[in-house]
């Protein structure tokens, strides 16, 4: 098993490659749905339970990597921290990206979003507030993420992932380490 890179092959004319990360599988797939059809940009969508992937000569160049994390499960936020480990630096330089799920459940820790905040403001990566119950909800966290990808994978001229990643970086309020009195 070997890091994931960003710049190892050739882009393709017209063609974006996406990778899902998600350990519990439940967003996955009906976003990878909506990503094919929505577009006339030829996306080729991989999916992956975690980091890192088997060494497969044949992968095409992977554009941009979302970690999709439901803050209801600790699993899922501990699967998506390990497997960060096994992304080339490089990729951090405009393209991945963090999908939140569950945000407004009630049983959500607060303590699991801060912590999730600081690690993408660390990263400079996005963070993402998916809602996965309604079809207008995932229809609508796709086309983000295609705006996103067309940026990562070179199709939108005159922007590039790390300008776009400058303007969409998770920050941190002055005020996250003090308890929050909700």
């Amino acid at each position: 098993m070997s890091l994931l890179k960003p710049f190892s092959k050739l882009p393709g004319l017209n063609t974006a490659n996406i990778l899902l990360v998600e350990n519990q599988e439940q967003l996955q797939h009906m976003l990878a749905d909506v990503l094919v059809k929505e577009t006339p940009l030829t996306v080729t969508v991989r999916l992956a339970k975690s980091l890192p992937l088997p060494v497969d000569e044949s992968r095409p160049r992977i554009d941009l990597v979302v970690f999709i994390i439901n803050l209801t499960s600790e699993l899922s936020f501990q699967s998506a921290e390990d497997s960060l480990k096994y992304l080339d630096p490089g990729y951090f330089l405009g393209k991945v990206c963090f999908m939140v799920t569950n945000a407004r459940h009630a049983s959500v820790p607060t303590e699991r979003l801060d912590a999730l905040r600081r690690l993408a403001a660390s990263l400079h990566c996005p963070l993402l507030f998916a809602e996965d119950q309604t079809p207008e909800g995932v229809i609508g966290a796709a086309e983000r993420l295609l705006t996103i990808l067309k940026v990562s994978a070179g199709v939108v001229p005159m922007t590039t992932a790390l300008y776009l990643s400058n303007l969409t970086r998770c920050t941190l309020p002055p005020d996250i380490d003090q308890p929050s009195f909700d």
